[in-house]
């Protein structure tokens, strides 16, 4: 199950659970979506790896 990290790693924008903004690796390190966009070029610069949209988790399901 992902983590859902709550903010960039970048630029520390918050990033909740239900963000239509965060991006994710294979890894799942986490930026914003200006910040993998804009200074990444959609490549993770922690592992070579590119970007996708992480998943909206629904709220009733944020502990399990």
């Amino acid at each position: 199950m992902l983590e859902i990290r709550p903010t960039c790693e970048q630029c520390n924008k918050k990033l909740p659970f239900n963000s239509k903004e965060a991006m994710i690796c294979t890894f799942e390190c986490t930026f914003c979506k200006d910040c993998a966009t804009h200074q990444f070029n959609n490549i993770c610069p922690n592992c070579g790896g590119n970007f996708t949209e992480r998943p909206i988790r629904p709220e009733n399901l944020l502990d399990k």
